[in-house]
């Protein structure tokens, strides 16, 4: 049986990069079945709703106090943004789908991060999104036409749509697993692999 996990997550959230390498560990590490890994996007604050400043007490605070501590502990090199104001990400999640086009997939998620999160590059500038594209080795061409033309708008937008209004998803990272375990939060490699076990368990 394989196993299906939806993360959703938004790139400007960074408890959303710090999700991932555990994610990977447990799946590299996991050798009972297939599982399919899918990140699904969620727009913390959509547009027009303002979005937030690194200079801002709410961003430092919780930077100082939960991000860093974190981050430092899972030994995950990270660092607050300088850009002000933080972009909006839905250009970058409809680059995900001209990403899983090309079925590069993961290695575009990772890259929204670390370009984020480690190089404090404005995710929101289609020009900043086709660099990563290409470093990454997506048709350079494909993708800045797939944006462009909007070919994948409609599709994150019902997604994006799913995610708010049918699953009532309130915060990021959330996990949903097989369709019918659902996770807030970081989650541990441990416990990732112990909710993959209980889960084969299950549907045996």
């Amino acid at each position: 049986m394989d196993i299906s996990v939806k993360i959703y997550s938004d790139y400007v959230c960074p408890f959303c990069f710090l999700a991932e390498e555990p994610l990977m560990q447990a799946v590299d590490s996991f050798d009972g079945a297939q599982i399919d890994i899918e990140w699904m996007p969620f727009e913390l604050r959509p547009y027009p709703t303002p979005t937030l400043k690194p200079e801002g007490q709410y961003l430092r605070e919780s930077w100082k106090h939960s991000v860093y501590p974190m981050a430092e502990s899972m030994g995950i090199a990270i660092k607050l943004p300088g850009v002000s104001p933080q972009p909006y990400t839905r250009l970058a999640f409809e680059g995900s789908f001209a990403a899983s086009a090309q079925k590069k997939s993961k290695e575009y998620n990772h890259r929204m991060f670390t370009a984020f999160f480690q190089d404090g590059l404005d995710i929101g500038k289609q020009s900043i999104l086709e660099s990563c594209a290409a470093e990454i080795g997506l048709d350079s061409n494909k993708f800045r036409s797939d944006l462009s033309s909007g070919r994948f708008r409609s599709e994150c937008q019902r997604q994006l749509l799913i995610g708010r209004d049918l699953l009532k998803i309130s915060s990021v990272p959330t996990f949903i697993i097989n369709n019918d375990v659902r996770i807030p939060g970081v989650l541990s490699k441990e416990t990732l692999v112990s909710i993959f076990e209980k889960q084969l368990s299950y549907h045996r």
